[in-house]
């Protein structure tokens, strides 16, 4: 089990996933999971999100097999999700490279 789950709703998100992906595998804490939910893109969302898959074995992708909005894909991730802590990123915005956001200190305690 991973320390965190990050949940990442896509929907036609080409221009930004990249950013947002590598400001995520760059966290100083390793122990994460990113679960991807990609909602139907008609971009190359999908094709992103799966050349990471294949570089990152941490990020994991689940497809909607329709549009199913962004409530339901982060419902969809959270269902996925193995972590003990959860947390979410739109896949338009980016964590800061080594920002302590996700530095897990105690076992029952998450510092922001």
């Amino acid at each position: 089990m991973s320390k965190i789950s990050i949940c990442v709703p896509c929907y036609n998100v080409e221009r930004y996933i990249r950013q947002c992906l590598n400001s995520l595998i760059c966290q100083t804490l390793e122990d994460i999971e990113i679960i991807c939910v990609d909602d139907c893109s008609r971009d190359n969302t999908l094709n992103i999100l799966e050349e990471y898959s294949e570089k990152h074995s941490n990020i994991k992708i689940v497809k909607h097999l329709q549009n199913r909005k962004l409530v339901q894909a982060r419902k969809t991730a959270v269902a996925f999700a193995n972590g003990e802590y959860l947390m979410f990123v739109d896949s338009d915005d980016y964590i800061a490279p080594y920002l302590s956001l996700i530095h897990i200190s105690e076992p029952t305690r998450l510092q922001l």
